[in-house]
């Protein structure tokens, strides 16, 4: 996807994003590194890199600033290249910081939903909470995506975060059926 990506859109862009995304996962193993978890794998998805930790040792507040580092070094770094006038670079951190805080796991704002609740009302609640919600922001997301492809006459880069979203938003909401 992405060899497609540099072809379509060039290479320079490409690399944009690929930094954005490498300078995310810093944010996040930098807080991991300094509350003492170890990383234990990583796992490249539609939705991008998904960094797999022992978090046993970490309490729900440091769990919460490991999970949130990511999109606050995008959102940081997005604005102080708007100030420099790196208008493409910028916007490549601020659309990667902001996606990652939708509600829906496995992204960070889904995870981020779950701790909060969890530590507010306990694990099963933050559980509940995430796949309800996640599934309402999933089928949401999907819904856009496809209606904008549909409006368009088709943004085939869209298509995998329809396709995704969609799969995200049935699995969550598997629970609801049972």
């Amino acid at each position: 996807m992405a060899l497609w990506f540099g072809l379509a859109n060039g290479w320079d862009l490409l690399a944009v994003v690929l930094s954005a995304a490498a300078l995310h996962e810093l944010g996040h193993l930098l807080v991991l590194w300094m509350r003492g978890a170890e990383v234990t794998g990583l796992r490249i998805s539609v939705f991008g890199a998904e960094l797999n930790a022992s978090c046993t040792r970490l309490s729900y507040a440091g769990e919460l600033a490991a999970v949130l580092a990511g999109p606050v070094v995008n959102l940081c770094c997005g604005l102080l290249l708007a100030l420099l006038g790196q208008s493409v670079p910028a916007g490549a951190h601020i659309v990667l910081g902001m996606f990652n805080l939708l509600p829906i796991r496995p992204l960070d704002g889904g995870r981020a939903l779950e701790l909060m609740v969890s530590w507010a009302a306990g694990p099963a609640a933050g559980a509940w909470a995430a796949r309800w919600i996640g599934a309402c922001a999933a089928m949401s997301l999907a819904t856009v995506a496809i209606w904008i492809m549909w409006r368009t006459g088709g943004s085939l880069w869209l298509l995998p975060a329809a396709a995704g979203a969609l799969g995200i938003a049935v699995r969550e909401s598997e629970i609801f059926v049972k």
